[in-house]
């Protein structure tokens, strides 16, 4: 049993998710703020030294350091600069590092605060440093002489707060967008939570694998085919029995019409047709189908279809009729044969004698010497398959009213090859000729088998003397289902013809209704003439038929 987790597994998900958001968001506020202190001191300091190198390419500026006369010049430039570019401070020295301007007066013709050298030597410098004014972005720049020669420095610097007060107001840009940012991954998080929730149909993780493994078992379990169909017509499950049944491995996501041939099968599978306890043929079986539509909180998530083989009861069914039909025979004779007995014994115990010894020679004449009205077998039928096959038939005919003959252009060399599809074929098409002239109205009821080999295919004609089928139904009688004739205590009906049909077709041969108004009395009704049905079976004859 899977352990159930105290918080439900899409309030894990948003949880996970927002909390992903927050450290992404978090990590990148912290690594736009740095990125953005660092590029505006840059910038600053570029700002600085761009003012300096203003200052220090004044001539008037660079000729009063070299005169050594600050005062009138050189102050009164500088402020100038600083007031024009919002500096901090604008400061000139001499090659000592003595100042000759800055915002101070008190401060001219002291020593610079921080480190001249570098700018005495001839280098450029930016940086950011804290001076008599504070922390500033300050650059530094050589004054140099008419001659090229040093003759001291020019520093410009912005004040830091500037910098913090743009990286702030740049800060709070950032951090609504950071916000959201933030409350948009919350909401979408809480989305996909809904839709997760919504696509598992409320269910839990371990539920689900739950589901899976139960499902599993249930599938494999189960001794009757089991196939699921998604909405649009394709395979989700199918279990080995349905496999089986079917004779076909589907891949997962194969359409089910690719399952079935043409017919009640292909039908049920696609939607075309409701089957509750529907009895149909695949391949030699008969299968009994039913399909139900899933739905769930009105989706449509397709369909389960059961299959169960009843081939092997359909089988035992017909044997137990004949078996049944033959009792019947059996105890029809026992009475008849007891009254003959009656007779005899009365005769006897009144003393007539020589009366009993006449009606003895009588019953035994009659035995001996009448041949079997039920089935005329010609000669030209050497197989004993074939004999005892219509032999019985002709008595089971014969228990029904009808009288089974076989016709008198019969000719099969050779013994029969394939014993299971012939009885397929003609023992169907010899069943439903019989029903049908039993049913019919014309009397003699009567059918007839013509049989005849060509080389090794077997040539089958059935006809019978029933009543036909309707012109409408020459080509549905072969589909499964389509009978005239209602069942008999919950039997199928509408399968033989189409079993026949399938078989022969499977061996290259067929089945068809011959004749232009001759449609076929096998299972169904209909037409004044009786049925013809004319059947080919290729390679069901032994080799010595071929010679």
């Amino acid at each position: 049993m899977a352990v159930r987790p105290r918080i439900p597994f899409v309030r894990q998900v948003l949880v996970l998710q927002v909390g992903v958001v927050v450290v992404v968001a978090s990590l990148g506020y912290g690594l736009v703020a740095w990125m953005l202190d660092d590029e505006l001191r840059d910038q600053y300091g570029q700002r600085a030294l761009t003012v300096a190198r203003s200052v220090a390419a004044d001539p008037a500026v660079a000729a009063a350091v070299e005169a050594g006369d600050p005062g009138r010049t050189v102050q009164p430039r500088a402020e100038r600069v600083r007031a024009r570019t919002g500096a901090l401070f604008v400061v000139v020295t001499d090659e000592h590092g003595m100042r000759y301007s800055h915002p101070t007066p008190g401060e001219l013709g002291r020593r610079v605060s921080t480190d001249p050298s570098e700018a005495l030597a001839g280098r450029e410098v930016v940086r950011v440093e804290r001076g008599t004014l504070g922390l500033s972005a300050r650059g530094k720049v050589p004054l140099y002489g008419p001659g090229g020669a040093v003759l001291g420095e020019v520093s410009v610097g912005f004040d830091a707060r500037s910098i913090d007060r743009e990286l702030s107001r740049a800060l709070r840009d950032l951090g609504l967008f950071i916000a959201g940012a933030l409350l948009l991954g919350v909401l979408a998080s809480a989305a996909i939570g809904r839709r997760l929730k919504r696509q598992t149909l409320g269910l839990e993780p371990y539920e689900l694998v739950e589901l899976v493994q139960e499902r599993e078992a249930v599938l494999h379990g189960v001794g009757e085919g089991v196939l699921a169909v998604d909405p649009a017509g394709r395979v989700a499950v199918c279990n080995v029995e349905a496999a089986r049944l079917l004779g076909v491995a589907p891949e997962r996501g194969a359409p089910a019409a690719g399952l079935a041939g043409d017919g009640a099968l292909r039908e049920v599978l696609t939607g075309r047709r409701a089957a509750g306890d529907l009895f149909v043929t695949a391949g030699e079986r008969v299968l009994v189908v039913n399909r139900r539509e899933v739905r769930h909180d009105g989706r449509d998530l397709g369909a389960v279809i059961t299959l169960r083989d009843r081939t092997d009861l359909e089988t035992l069914a017909r044997e137990l009729d004949s078996v049944r039909t033959l009792f019947d025979a059996l105890r029809a004779q026992r009475h008849e044969y007891a009254n003959r007995l009656h007779t005899l014994s009365g005769l006897i115990q009144l003393g007539h004698h020589e009366e009993a010894a006449a009606y003895m020679g009588t019953l035994m004449e009659d035995s001996g010497g009448r041949p079997p009205e039920s089935v005329s077998l010609p000669d030209p039928l050497p197989d004993p398959y074939l004999q005892a096959f219509l032999s019985a038939k002709a008595a089971v005919a014969a228990e029904k009213g009808v009288r089974l003959v076989i016709g008198a252009g019969s000719y099969v060399p050779g013994r029969v090859a394939e014993p299971l599809d012939v009885t397929t074929v003609v023992g169907n098409l010899v069943d439903n000729a019989v029903e049908a002239a039993r049913l019919g109205a014309r009397r003699p009821a009567r059918a007839e088998v013509e049989l005849l080999g060509d080389g090794r295919d077997l040539h089958v004609t059935v006809t019978d003397s029933g009543d036909g089928v309707p012109d409408g139904l020459r080509e549905a009688v072969f589909t499964d289902g389509v009978s005239t004739r209602d069942g008999a205590a919950g039997r199928p009906r509408g399968l033989g013809l189409g079993l026949a049909r399938r078989t022969a077709r499977a061996r290259g041969g067929d089945v068809t209704l011959a004749g232009p108004d001759a449609p076929g009395g096998a299972d169904g009704a209909g037409a004044e003439a009786g049925a013809v049905v004319v059947a080919r079976l290729p390679g069901v004859l032994g080799a010595e038929a071929a010679r």
